[in-house]
């Protein structure tokens, strides 16, 4: 959730406040998912409601929001910012055949995501339908500490920067498999960067088990790809002897991919 009473600027002069709070406002919908109020968007920002009425009023002067009646809703006009950056990013660009074939191949939802404000962001997924409480797609942001690519991201930084993490983040325990006791992750996120994978066992929904590996650059892991599998058909063994060869064949391309790449 993007609240602006979270951000400070420093007293930066640079720092434009009233383009921060639209984005504010424009993120809010992502975190709901349904038509906004005013009101809602307000409690969600920490905006004031004037203020927000004026960041809403704009959006829909430039299209990227309707009205009817109290209530906003985003318009298609709004893709154009995500796509802007999935246009432009050849790693995501260069995934999303890749893990198409990974799905076909293995009937699997498997996604490429990365870190930005301590969340994995999904910047590539494909898909088979399959029943879960959580809907993923490309956009989607999840936890870092308790998924198995966030696992895989956070196991890439220094053990500082890894406490860090643990000591601003709320620990929350999604199911009751979800491990938020610091010192064990730390231990976790020691594990997952000597064996180069990690696995997440029904600790962000019951029933589905992940498994992600590391992309890495020059300077580090860059992203993590995944395969995330019903718990009830897909053992741990499953997860290590069928899914992670292949999982490691894409983040092998990948690599060669990132070390390619132009500045």
């Amino acid at each position: 959730m993007y609240n602006l009473t979270m951000l400070d600027a420093n007293g930066d002069p640079e720092f434009m406040t009233s383009l921060a709070r639209g984005l504010a406002v424009l993120c809010c919908f992502a975190d709901e998912q349904r038509p906004m109020t005013i009101a809602q968007a307000s409690r969600l920002t920490g905006l004031s409601r004037p203020a927000t009425r004026r960041c809403l009023h704009t959006f829909v002067r430039l299209g990227y929001v309707a009205q009817a009646g109290a209530n906003y809703t985003l318009r298609p006009k709004v893709m154009a910012l995500g796509y802007a950056y999935l246009s432009s990013s050849t790693l995501a660009m260069r995934a999303q055949p890749l893990l198409d074939q990974l799905r076909d191949e293995l009937h699997e939802s498997c996604s490429l995501g990365v870190s930005e404000e301590d969340e994995v962001y999904y910047v590539a997924r494909a898909e088979v339908s399959r029943i879960m409480s959580i809907s993923l797609r490309v956009g989607s942001r999840l936890p870092l500490y308790c998924t198995s690519m966030g696992r895989v991201l956070l196991s890439g930084q220094s053990k500082e920067s890894q406490r860090t993490y643990l000591r601003r983040t709320k620990l929350v325990a999604l199911t009751p498999h979800t491990q938020i006791e610091p010192g064990n992750l730390l231990a976790l996120f020691d594990h997952v960067a000597n064996e180069g994978y990690a696995i997440v066992d029904q600790e962000l929904e019951i029933g589905l088990r992940s498994i992600a590996v590391p992309v890495e650059g020059p300077d580090g892991i860059v992203a993590a790809v995944n395969i995330g599998v019903q718990a009830a058909r897909i053992t741990m063994a499953e997860l290590r002897s069928r899914y992670l060869p292949p999982l490691r064949k894409i983040a092998a391309e990948l690599r060669v991919l990132v070390a390619n790449a132009r500045p």
